[in-house]
Parts: C-alpha cells; sequence; structure tokens
C-alpha cells in the first residue's frame, strides 16, 4: 500500500472528522428552541391526531392556542376535562365544548372486519398514527393499543368494514370526573351598628 494512498485516507478521514464537528457546532449554535406554552398544552392534548378541532394534528391546535387563534374548547376526544386544564393553564374562564367541533365521546377504537377487507390500503393512508397493519390486497388488522379513535380511516374504506367500539374502562384507564356542583347561595346578615344596638338594648 503506497504513503500516498494512506495519506489520502488520513485528508478523507481528517476531512470528516471537522465537518461532522461543525455539523454538531451548527446544531447547538442555530438550534431553535421550542415554545416552553406550546409544549405544556401540547401534552395535555389527546393526542387522537383527528383533525375536529380545524388544525392538522394536535400540535398545530397547540400553537394556534398558545398564538390566540384558537379557543380551548374545540377539542372533543379531550372533552370537558381537557378545557379545564387548558383554562387553568392559561388563566382563562372555563368554555363548554364547542358544538361545531363535535360532541365528547367515550374512548373507542377501529375495528376490521376481516371477511370483508379487500385491501385496498385507503384507510392505512388516512391512519395518521399508523395503528393499521396490512399491505395491497392483503387483510388488514388495528393494532388497538395504537388506535387513538380518530375515526379517519372510516369514511375512506370503500366496503364499509371498518366500524368503532367503544372500549370498556377498566381500573387503569377509568378516571373520576368532576361533577359540576350547583352555585351555593350564601346569605349576608346585616352587621348591627353601635347606636342601632343601643336603640335596641334601650327598646
Amino acid at each position: 500500500m503506497s504513503d500516498s494512498f494512506l495519506y489520502a485516507i488520513a485528508v478523507m478521514a481528517l476531512g470528516a472528522v471537522l465537518l461532522g464537528a461543525m455539523l454538531g457546532f451548527a446544531a447547538v449554535k442555530f438550534r431553535v428552541e421550542g415554545d416552553p406554552l406550546v409544549e405544556k398544552i401540547d401534552s395535555i392534548l389527546p393526542q387522537t391526531q383527528c383533525g375536529q378541532c380545524g388544525f392538522p394534528g394536535c400540535r398545530p391546535y397547540a400553537e394556534a392556542i398558545a398564538k390566540g387563534e384558537a379557543d380551548i374548547n374545540q377539542c372533543p376526544p379531550g372533552g370537558d376535562e381537557n378545557i379545564h386544564k387548558l383554562a387553568e393553564l392559561l388563566g382563562k374562564e372555563y368554555k363548554p365544548l364547542s358544538e361545531e367541533h363535535g360532541v365528547e365521546k367515550p374512548k373507542q377504537v377501529a375495528i376490521i372486519d376481516e371477511q370483508i377487507c379487500i385491501g385496498c390500503t385507503l384507510c392505512i393512508q388516512a391512519c395518521p398514527v399508523d395503528a393499521i397493519i396490512g399491505a395491497a390486497k392483503q387483510m388488514h388488522t388495528i393494532a388497538e393499543d395504537l388506535c387513538t379513535g380518530c375515526e379517519l380511516c372510516v369514511p375512506p374504506c370503500p366496503v364499509e368494514c371498518i366500524s368503532m367500539v367503544t372500549v370498556a374502562d377498566t381500573l387503569d384507564t377509568w378516571k373520576w370526573r368532576k361533577p359540576n356542583a350547583p352555585a351555593r347561595v350564601i346569605p349576608i346578615m346585616a352587621i348591627p351598628t353601635t347606636a342601632a344596638a343601643a336603640q335596641n338594648e334601650a327598646a
């Protein structure tokens, strides 16, 4: 092996090391920090990626809320509980779920009737979380632990073999829902002044 060949390898190796160091420095130097508020809002949202809020996913919706471009009551999957959490985080008043964006439903997952499925892959293309397993002209199935219940796979199915099934609560998933307590009216008693008290004693 000639010296020139070894020299060329050494130069290439050194160049690769220098390039890696420069890229690493640039990544740190020009890193764009995420908005902490967006991160907190996004962590509250249910991550169904269903689009019912009017945005193409939970993250864009969180960004819109942080910018004041969207309200806190546009997420049906998150429901009343999430609205309360967002209101508390942002210091806003609670608002009921917007009927324009849908209604709150129990947790659901999609189920494919494998006897009817024709393997068209349209549901796979529609799923935002890759919860559907299958290939063209082959039977598809749902990975229930990944399914968020967004229902986006239902409309594209040409043979209507997909249905939504309510997930029964377990000890791990059950959550206590805070009841809406009625407003209490506390009577205010008048405190007698010194003069009025003296008149009462004289009487």
